[in-house]
């Protein structure tokens, strides 16, 4: 089984029609949605992590494709450089895994690399780009 985590964009005209569940019905895919914002005649947005066979991921994506999302892979991998980060929280807000949290009562910015998803939202929100990517953090190079 393999995991990857997507970025999808969904244009308005479909936002309404029930494509992401055909990934698990027609293409044994299965999906968390790690965070979305879907609503009728705007543009949707949804980030997710796929798992399953390579090949079975592989016509999953050929299929939204096809029905005109766009999709764009994310880091799979994060780190935090340590004495850049200012602490300012913005990164918290955003972090669909809480892998990225504030500590009361001190206010300090913790980041647990176990749960983060790799998502790579904190890396643009960051206004001091504390977060850094790592693109491929298991070694793993299997293309999309």
């Amino acid at each position: 089984m393999n995991t990857r985590i997507y970025v999808l964009r969904f244009p308005k005209e479909i936002t309404d029609q029930p494509i992401t569940c055909h990934l698990v019905r027609q293409f044994d895919v299965e999906f968390n949605i790690l965070k979305a914002t879907i609503l009728p005649q705007h543009e949707g947005v949804m980030v997710l992590e796929l798992r399953g066979l390579q090949p079975n991921i592989r016509k999953g994506l050929a299929y939204l494709k096809e029905q005109g999302v766009a999709v764009e892979r994310l880091a799979t991998g994060l780190r935090r450089d340590e004495e850049k980060c200012l602490q300012c929280g913005a990164c918290t807000g955003i972090c669909p895994t809480g892998a990225l949290s504030i500590h009361r009562p001190d206010m300090a910015v913790l980041f647990n690399p176990e749960i983060c998803s790799g998502c790579g939202l904190c890396v643009t929100i960051c206004p001091v780009r504390a977060m850094e990517v790592s693109l491929d953090r298991r070694g793993d190079t299997w293309p999309d």
